[in-house]
Order: structure tokens, then sequence, then C-alpha cells
């Protein structure tokens, strides 16, 4: 794995089928996105999208640039080679090129391996991933047989369930750029509040979801499903459910607020738990200094 992505490196982002390993390519996580598993190049594509997303949130916020300059995205330019790329991202992390591509580089590669295993294991672990959808060339209509229409109920829950997953995930998206951005505390607790109704809409669904049609999921705890829609401040159970109980019904944004009027205690573990600043990252997600090494 680390070899394989050591080799990217040398071409930079976007991944080709030439540069991609097929270890690489055969990652539950990479097979999964792909709109077609069987066509390697849908899988490339889908590989670039991985390594661009895992870059984007890179842990190390003190290698995240040099990181994402190394292998070509921003603040590295379209078309640098590996040397003018190297050079840049040393700059970005404040050590000399030498002594970056000898000690720093390496770590960097292998933390991207393992983040890339990481995903895997998500996809490995959960054996629920969003349906994928094909162009419609003609009309599909529902046959009037109950097996067709028991068939069909269970398609528009499972299309209700993912739609509430992917709006929560864009919820909580808006409101870590907002808090990134260092943007009005107004604006990002407004942002908050939309994404705890989202939160809420997509864990009843789930609930909704898994006691109806139970299938694939019987095994997956409902919080562990919700878990897809991405971090979200820890709440407790009773709070939880609270939410939950609020956005039951198709309850509008409007109505989920009017439902948690007083809720002081439940609002403020949500928006404080965006807005109180995390604890230093564990060694786990750091590149650790180097003994000796020139930080100019």
């Amino acid at each position: 794995m680390v070899d394989a992505v050591g080799r990217l490196v040398r071409h930079g982002l976007p991944v080709t089928p030439a540069a991609a390993d097929l270890v690489l390519l055969e990652l539950r996580g990479v097979m999964a996105r792909a709109v077609d598993p069987t066509d390697p190049a849908s899988r490339t594509a889908a590989l670039d999208g991985t390594l661009r997303g895992l870059l984007a949130r890179f842990p190390d916020a003190r290698y995240a640039a040099a990181a994402r300059a190394l292998f070509g995205l921003p603040p590295a330019k379209t078309g640098l080679n590996l040397t003018a790329r190297r050079e840049l991202a040393a700059a970005q992390a404040g050590h000399e090129v030498h002594h970056f591509r000898k000690r720093v580089e390496p770590r960097l590669i292998e933390k991207l391996a393992w983040d890339l295993l990481a995903d895997a294991d998500r996809f490995t672990r959960l054996p629920m991933i969003a349906p994928r959808l094909a162009p419609a060339i003609s009309r599909q209509p529902v046959q009037a047989d109950p097996f067709a229409w028991e068939v069909a109920e269970h398609e528009e829950h499972l299309c209700r369930l993912w739609a509430a997953i992917y709006a929560a995930r864009a919820e909580l998206l808006t409101v870590e750029r907002l808090v990134s951005l260092a943007a009005d505390r107004i604006d990002i607790v407004h942002s908050a509040v939309t994404a705890a109704w989202r939160w809420a809409v997509a864990r009843a669904e789930a609930i909704g979801y898994t006691t109806a049609f139970g299938t694939d999921l019987e095994a997956v705890p409902v919080d562990e499903l919700v878990t897809l829609v991405g971090w979200a401040p820890a709440l407790t159970p009773a709070q939880s459910s609270r939410l939950t109980e609020a956005a039951c019904g198709g309850a509008s944004r409007e109505q989920f607020v009017h439902a948690l009027h007083g809720e002081t205690g439940l609002g403020n573990a949500w928006i404080d738990g965006f807005l109180v600043p995390q604890a230093a990252a564990g060694s786990a997600d750091t590149i650790p200094e180097q003994e000796n090494g020139p930080t100019t």
C-alpha cells in the first residue's frame, strides 16, 4: 500500500490508469464509489476522488498543505513536476527540501496509505452502501402485483433514507466550513441548527427503515448507521431521542425549532460541540517531529 501510494506521488493527481496500482483500485472504498466497479477507468476516477477527499481532511494541520502540494493539489499549481511540488511542500511544512524528502515525505505517504485502509475498513464493516443509479432510458411502471408493490415500497424507503443521510452530511459540512472560515457566530449557529434538524431527520428515517425492512441492516445499530452522515456533536441517548422525536412526521425546520423551544441544555450541547475548540490531535494523527531535522 505504501509503495503504491508512493508511486502516485511521482505523477501527482489526477490519478491516471497507468499510475494506479491494482492494490489501490481493489480497495473496497474505491470499488463502492465507482459508477461501474468492473471498469478500471471508473475505479481510477473513484480512487482519485477518494484521495482528494482524504487530502482535503488531512488530520495533521501542520502538514496538511504540504501533503496536498506534494500530490499536486492547491497550493500547488496544475502541471508542476515532482521536484517543484516537493520544493513547495517542503516550504509549506517549514523544512529544508532534503530533510523533507528523506524524513517527512515518507511519513506523509504512509499516513495517507493508512487513511485509505481505514476508509476501506469502514466500507467493509458496514453492509450498507448507497445504491448506484443508472440513467433511465424509458418509463418503468410498477406492475399490478403484490411482490412488485413490496419491492417498489422498499426502494422508496431506501431512497428516502439515503436522501436524508446525504442532506444531513451536506449541512454538517456547511457548519465545519463556516467554522474553518471563522464566520460570524450567528451564521454558524443558524447552520448548526439546520444540521441538527437534518441529522434528526436522518436518524428518524434510519429507525423507520430498519424497523420496517431489517434485511441487510439487521446487525447494524441505528446510531452506527447515522454515523454515515459524518461527525456530529456527542449527545446522550435521551438527547438523541429528543431531537429525533422533534423531527418525526416530516417536520419542517421551523416546526423542529418550535418543538425544541426551551431545550437550552440540548441546544448548547449541539452548538458548543462545533464552537468549543477541539483538543490537540493525538499522536496517531500527527506527523511526529524528526530528531535533528532543520526547520527553516
